[in-house]
């Protein structure tokens, strides 16, 4: 009995799925800043300390709410997770795409591939829908409590969990299964069937690979905002991404009629593929 093929769609988070960054959506109103604060004051460590972007901001997170005594623990950040706002659809998207995978012989699996943290992901409504979620981490104590940045996931380290994806491998430590040689046959989702979803400069490495190994790459993009059609639009002119489309995830939207053409293209050519190995 032949395999159905897997699809793989895999999406940044914030300016993806949702409108913000997750950290707008209860931290930064527990330790009484506003975003532009914090995000001024994140920069600010960055060019200070010529310093990883991402680091900046964990180190940030973690000084505030040590100030406030705010214990970061998984539990908090899974509580500040469940106030995130999500992009109109996006609750009904996973169910939406699933069902027609079903319906079409092909297995839709999710992933997140996000520079944001994984612990507040893990709290949002949406978290159970991704087979697995690569994004930031702290590091725990014994009493649970976020002692130092575990992992910090900037432009280039996205890059690598694509091929983890790409090999089945969902450890975010692992450096050696996924640096060692398999052949194209024994991959687990061929990079011809993924599908990227981003919306900004963090993004364009992983598009540039996805694209690159015959994958499909989409920049979404906040329709009540102009400038971000405008940086969707450049994705698209520089060859970053293959198509761009609004972040409405409705089952009406062109974003779902986008993907379902698309999954309809990776069916036919994983037909075609058979059907050549004919003897």
């Amino acid at each position: 009995m032949k395999k159905k093929p897997i699809v793989a769609l895999i999406y940044d988070f914030d300016g993806t799925l949702s409108p913000g960054n997750m950290q707008e959506f209860g931290f930064i109103q527990a330790i009484g800043r506003t975003p532009e604060e914090f995000w001024t004051m994140s920069d600010g460590i960055a060019i200070g300390q010529d310093a990883s972007n991402i680091l900046a901001y964990m180190k940030l997170m973690f000084d505030e709410a040590g100030k406030l005594g705010i214990s970061l623990t998984r539990e908090n950040f899974h509580r500040f997770g469940g106030d995130i706002k999500l992009f109109d659809g996006v609750r009904e998207w996973f169910r939406n795409v699933n069902r027609y995978g079903s319906e079409h012989g092909v297995i839709i699996e999710h992933y997140i591939n996000s520079s944001g943290l994984k612990e507040i992901i893990e709290g949002s409504p949406i978290a159970k829908e991704f087979k697995h979620i690569f994004a930031g981490s702290y590091i725990y104590n014994e009493a649970g409590e976020a002692v130092w940045p575990g992992i910090a996931v900037d432009y280039t380290a996205k890059t690598q969990f694509l091929f983890k994806i790409q090999k089945g491998i969902f450890s975010s430590r692992d450096a050696k299964q996924v640096n060692e040689s398999m052949a194209e046959e024994n991959k687990r989702i061929p990079f011809s069937q993924m599908i990227y979803f981003g919306d900004g400069e963090t993004d364009v490495p992983s598009m540039k690979v996805v694209s690159m190994f015959g994958g499909y790459t989409v920049a979404v993009f906040d329709p009540a905002k102009p400038n971000k059609r405008a940086s969707a639009q450049k994705l698209q002119r520089q060859g970053r991404a293959s198509f761009i489309s609004p972040a409405n995830y409705g089952k009406d939207s062109r974003t779902f009629r986008l993907v379902c053409s698309i999954i309809d293209k990776i069916k036919a050519e994983n037909e075609l593929k058979l059907l050549a190995r004919y003897r």
